[in-house]
């Protein structure tokens, strides 16, 4: 039994990718059905009455308001970019397609000059004892390339990141519910597991932040470089093929119907990390979904009476929380909504009914997904984006078993013929 369901979705994203360049005779831009743009406006309408609720209700008002106005806009950007890293990597590794890759490394590189801003102002001596302030910079040691691993072994097996499902969920996925449901079967098994890991490996790990050593221009300069070199390397593996000649777009159809370049996506999504490091925390997307699942077996007595070291780090943490509104929630709660929102005008909702296969997979992937999140301190949002414009190498490592898991799992599981 194949416990493939995706690929359905890709070929779809990339006949509409085709039709936009002129390559079919769909239409780029089709009249909104009413009873979709009648639901997408209730959808924004609601989400904007959301916003002045608890700007006008809410405790921190500004930082709730703030939360949920960049969740919105990251859900828009994701779902519009097609920001999906397993979509990007497996684009990469079947088609040799390198636009996504490029999308990714123009969030970074923007990430980067943005932090790097950030922390002169804030900091401006590196080579202290201190950190930045809530920063995505974690332990490096044989847990975290654990933790990508198993994080990229569950992205193949589920179909997406969290931050990819979630985005999913607004486009109706079969898999991204159950692969929610399986990330809080992980975040618990995680803080499980987190005690014989911190003791193992994690208390004696080394957190190793690049500008203590290099300073902020080393580290800049360092970074760009190596963006530079892996961009450099992507744009000579573009196909020589001339550029076909796309159809004239109104701006409206350019922004909602045709799929957007993927460096705008990027570019994007690194101006939103920026400004919400600046006024909020780092961009992340996991600390609500894990803290909720934290409080929920701790009332259970299904954890342990302390997890050793585990709220002295910083990046996605789980906290027991009192509030029932937090930034992160909220966040959350926009980019869900907005990606709704957008593939409902994307003529891109469309919800079909689960089979066996892909509730297995999304429970299995979501497991390993959970797992990989608490033992990582974040996912590919907050350790790996995060965590590499912050300057980690935390951030670099992470992204290094990522990719090796990703890449394993989907080569043994296309060979036993249970993935696509």
């Amino acid at each position: 039994m194949s416990l493939s369901d995706d690929s359905g979705a890709l070929d779809y994203h990339r006949a509409r990718e085709a039709a936009a360049a002129g390559a079919t005779g769909v239409p780029v831009a089709p009249a909104l059905p009413p009873v979709r743009l009648v639901t997408a406006t209730a959808v924004i309408l609601a989400l904007a009455a959301a916003i002045y609720a608890v700007g006008a209700h809410g405790d921190p008002a500004p930082q709730l308001q703030l939360s949920l106005i960049l969740g919105a806009a990251f859900g828009f950007v994701l779902q519009r970019s097609r920001f999906c890293f397993l979509c990007i990597w497996r684009d990469w590794l079947d088609r040799h397609d390198p636009r996504g890759l490029l999308g990714i490394l123009t969030a970074l590189a923007t990430g980067l000059v943005g932090y790097s801003l950030i922390y002169g102002a804030w900091l401006p001596d590196p080579a202290g004892a201190r950190l930045p302030p809530t920063a995505h910079i974690g332990p490096v040691g044989p847990a975290l390339v654990l933790a990508g691993l198993a994080f990229g072994a569950g992205m193949a097996i589920s179909g997406s990141c969290i931050s990819a499902h979630l985005y999913r969920l607004g486009e109706g996925s079969p898999t991204s519910p159950f692969a929610l449901v399986g990330a809080g079967l992980g975040f618990w098994l995680g803080l499980l597991s987190w005690n014989e890991l911190y003791l193992w490996s994690i208390a004696d790990s080394p957190v190793l932040w690049l500008p203590r050593h290099l300073g902020y221009a080393g580290a800049l300069l360092v970074g760009l470089t190596v963006f530079a070199a892996l961009a450099y390397a992507l744009l000579r593996s573009l196909p020589s093929n001339p550029i076909v000649s796309q159809p004239r777009l109104t701006p409206l159809a350019a922004i909602f119907h045709r799929r957007w370049p993927a460096w705008v996506g990027g570019l994007a999504v690194g101006l939103i990390g920026i400004a919400a490091y600046f006024r909020l925390s780092p961009l992340g997307v996991t600390a609500e979904l894990a803290s909720r699942s934290r409080q929920a077996a701790a009332s259970l007595d299904l954890l342990p009476s302390r997890l050793e070291g585990l709220d002295s780090f910083r990046g996605c943490a789980t906290v027991i929380r009192d509030a029932l509104l937090t930034p992160n929630g909220l966040f959350i709660a926009g980019l869900v909504a907005a990606a709704f929102a957008a593939a409902l005008i994307a003529g891109e909702f469309r919800p079909r009914r689960p089979s066996t296969g892909q509730a297995l997979r999304g429970l299995i992937g979501g497991a390993l997904l959970g797992w990989g999140t608490i033992v990582g301190l974040g996912c590919t949002v907050g350790t790996l984006l995060s965590g590499i414009s912050a300057g980690a190498v935390s951030g670099w490592v992470f992204a290094l078993g990522l990719i090796i898991g990703t890449t394993a799992t989907l080569k043994l599981g296309r060979r036993l013929g249970l993935l696509a």
